[in-house]
């Protein structure tokens, strides 16, 4: 199961490069990111308004529409700005059930001009599903879109 991140970011830049509107740029890179990669159940976006995260653009079942900053792994990622890479979500205190199926999770904050815009949430039904090469690989899929949009 090795990613080939290097290929996938060139994939996502060429289809996101001239891309405008923010709802289907973000909506084309759930979408993208969804299908690239294996093992994933849900791939999406939340995207920061008044002090919570309100879900945007994904791929999966029905999530969660509303989580407040600092709470559960997509909070966490929101209000520290670091990445959460979390293999076991039931052994992280205070996750948010969105899925019951989902195992494992990983989430990077998204920021524009150093204010948060919202995180990049993935998820897994298999345990330890992302690695450190994953994490290396999707940060860098994610300063891709924050470049995009912000008119970089």
């Amino acid at each position: 199961m090795n990613t080939d991140y290097s290929l996938l970011c060139k994939q996502l830049e060429c289809l996101i490069e001239q891309e405008t509107d923010e709802i289907a740029l973000l909506s084309n890179a759930s979408a993208f990111i969804n299908q690239a990669l294996s093992e994933v159940n849900w791939v999406g976006f939340y995207l920061a308004k008044e002090q919570q995260l309100v879900l945007g653009p994904f791929q999966g079942n029905v999530a969660c529409t509303r989580i407040p900053f600092n709470q559960g792994v997509c909070g966490t990622a929101a209000g520290t700005l670091k990445t959460q890479r979390v293999g076991d979500v039931h052994q992280f205190a205070g996750h948010i059930a969105c899925d019951v199926r989902s195992q494992s999770e990983i989430v990077i904050p998204l920021q524009i001009n150093d204010v948060l815009y919202g995180v990049l949430d993935i998820d897994s039904e298999r345990l330890d599903r992302f690695n450190e090469t994953d994490q290396v690989g999707l940060e860098q899929l994610a300063r891709l879109i924050e470049q995009k949009l912000s008119g970089k």
